[in-house]
C-alpha cells in the first residue's frame, strides 16, 4: 500500500474511533437529557472548535451562505436526524443503533438516484436491496432486539442523513464547507435550543466537561475524514466507517455490558457487506472520469 493510501486508511480509523466516542458520550447525556436537549448540547459543543481555527487564521469570510433555503432544509433535516439518533441511543445499544444507521449510504445511493438524477446499475440496486433485507432483519420484534419505536427512530434517523448529505452534494457546488459546517451548527443550535427550552434540565457540573470533550470527538472525526478521503479512494476508505460497529460492540461492553444478539450481527452482515460493494461500485464508475477531469480535492461529508 502506498504511504498516501496508508496515511488515509489510518485517518480513517481515527475519524470512526472519534466518532464512535462521540456517539457513547451522546448516550451517557441521552440518559439525563431529553433528546432535544441533547441535539442542542452537541451543536453547542461543536461550535467552538469550529469557529476558534477560522479567526485564528482569518478566514470568517469563508462562513457567508449564499443559498440560505437549503442551509435551512439541510439543517431541520439535521435536527429530526439527531433527535431520532438520540432517542435510539437512549433506548438500545450502540452497535444496533449503528446496526440500522450504517443503511445510510444505502439510502444516498437510492436516493440520488431520483433527486439528483445519478445514474446507478443493476448491481448497486441489487446491494441496496439486500442491505434493506438486513435492516428488517435487525428490525423485526424479538424480545432481546430493539422496540418498535426504537427501530423506526433509528431508520428515520439514517433517512434523515441520507438527505443531510444529498442537500451537501447540491450545497457543495456553491458554498464553502466551513459555511456548510457552520450554518448547519447555527440553525440546529437555535431550532433545537428553542424547541428544547420549555423542558430544560439543568446540566449537571460533572457534564460540562464531557461536552468540551464531545465537542472535541467531533473535531478529531471531521477533520480526520477530511485527511481520509483527500489522501486515499473513497472506495479504499468509506468501507472502513463500518468499523464503527465494532466500536459500538467494544464500547457497548466495557461501559454497559451488553452485547449483541445474533440476528443483529446477522443483519449488520448484510448491510455491510451491502455498503462495501456499493461503494466499490460507486468507486469503478467515477474513476475514468475523475481521472479526465481532475477535479479539486474536496471533502463534504
Amino acid at each position: 500500500m502506498k504511504s498516501g493510501s496508508a496515511r488515509g486508511v489510518l485517518a480513517m480509523f481515527v475519524a470512526v474511533a472519534a466518532f464512535s466516542l462521540m456517539d457513547a458520550l451522546l448516550k451517557v447525556f441521552a440518559a439525563y437529557y431529553p433528546p432535544m436537549q441533547v441535539t442542542a448540547m452537541r451543536a453547542a459543543a461543536s461550535l467552538p472548535f469550529v469557529f476558534l481555527p477560522l479567526i485564528w487564521s482569518g478566514r470568517l469570510s469563508d462562513l457567508k451562505p449564499t443559498r440560505l433555503g437549503l442551509h435551512l432544509l439541510r439543517a431541520v433535516l439535521g435536527v429530526v436526524m439527531l433527535i431520532t439518533f438520540v432517542y435510539a441511543l437512549r433506548h438500545a445499544s450502540l452497535a444496533s443503533v449503528y446496526s440500522v444507521y450504517m443503511a445510510a449510504p444505502l439510502l444516498v445511493a437510492a436516493l440520488a438516484a431520483w433527486w439528483l438524477a445519478e445514474k446507478v446499475d443493476a448491481g448497486r440496486w441489487l446491494a441496496i436491496v439486500f442491505g434493506f433485507i438486513g435492516v428488517l432483519i435487525i428490525l423485526q420484534p424479538r424480545p432481546d432486539g430493539m422496540s418498535l419505536w426504537t427501530g423506526i427512530a433509528a431508520a428515520v434517523s439514517a433517512l434523515c442523513y441520507a438527505f443531510v448529505v444529498l442537500t451537501a452534494r447540491v450545497l457543495a457546488r456553491t458554498e464553502t464547507s466551513s459555511s456548510m459546517v457552520c450554518t448547519y451548527l447555527v440553525v440546529v443550535l437555535l431550532i433545537a435550543g428553542a424547541l428544547a427550552a420549555a423542558g430544560w434540565v439543568a446540566i449537571r457540573r460533572s457534564d460540562w466537561g464531557l461536552l468540551v470533550v464531545a465537542g472535541g470527538l467531533g473535531w478529531v472525526g471531521q477533520h480526520y475524514i477530511t485527511e481520509a478521503f483527500r489522501h486515499s479512494p473513497a472506495a479504499v476508505v468509506a468501507p472502513i466507517e463500518y468499523t464503527a460497529i465494532l466500536w459500538g460492540i467494544l464500547i457497548d461492553w466495557a461501559v454497559w455490558t451488553v452485547l449483541p444478539n445474533g440476528t443483529m450481527l446477522w443483519g449488520a452482515g448484510l448491510v455491510i457487506s451491502a455498503g462495501v460493494y456499493v461503494a466499490w461500485r460507486e468507486n469503478r464508475s467515477e474513476a475514468a472520469p475523475a481521472e479526465q477531469t481532475k477535479p479539486a480535492e474536496a471533502d463534504q461529508r
